[in-house]
């Protein structure tokens, strides 16, 4: 019977570390396809949300970082901490672009129920439109007909979903909750293995490749 890996991601649409996390273990799969072809990756996405207090219409992007890091100058060096990381992955993110930081409930919500519909390939999409979206155009994540638009550009039958969106802002409470605390992206591995962090995808592949040898060691 060939290994299966399964790896589970806890992430926030809002946070530009799970997209350079998206894309690092991209790469680490890559790898292990490379050199473990016989390894069946289970990967499974669960939606984190890390403000879930932020006003059903959102704040102004720019005076949210202001108030959180206490000022303008913090906000240019952390912003270009991050766009020197995302340079570094290979993803494209651009902040000049976002006008306000969105309430993600309903996003995670979308995502959620259209994990149970479509096809993998459709649902991948799904999460990588919702990423682009926010980091690529500025879209606001909050928007019942920007989500429903999105979902629909990726083969879903938007009345499928619409139910699963409330719109009033209400935390969204998923089988990851209470995994804030422990920040995200955070990765774990056969359930067993914890990454947390944006890590290289060197350091992922490392977490694939001991995670898949203690299952090994394990008695059939």
């Amino acid at each position: 019977m060939n290994p299966v890996l399964r790896i589970d991601v806890f992430f926030d649409f809002i946070c530009p570390w799970c997209l350079i996390g998206k894309r690092q273990l991209e790469r680490a799969l890559v790898q292990l396809r490379a050199s473990r072809a016989e390894v069946k990756v289970e990967l499974v996405w669960h939606g984190v949300q890390l403000l879930p207090d932020m006003p059903v219409q959102g704040e102004p992007f720019a005076e949210f970082y202001r108030q959180r890091l206490g000022s303008t100058e913090a906000v240019r060096l952390r912003q270009a901490q991050v766009q020197q990381a995302a340079a570094a992955a290979g993803v494209e993110i651009d902040l000049t672009r976002i006008a306000r930081m969105p309430n993600t409930a309903d996003a995670h919500r979308l995502l959620a129920c259209a994990a149970g519909l479509g096809s993998a390939a459709q649902r991948e999409a799904l999460l990588e439109r919702l990423f682009a979206a926010y980091f690529h155009n500025g879209e606001d994540l909050g928007d019942t007909a920007s989500l429903l638009a999105i979902a629909e550009a990726c083969g879903f039958e938007p009345a499928q979903l619409a139910p699963s969106l409330r719109g009033d802002g209400s935390p969204f409470v998923g089988e990851a909750a209470g995994m804030a605390g422990n920040g995200v992206p955070y990765f774990v591995f056969d359930r067993r293995l914890a990454v947390s962090g944006a890590q290289p995808a060197e350091v992922l592949l490392g977490a694939m490749t001991e995670a898949l040898a203690h299952a090994a060691r394990q008695p059939a």
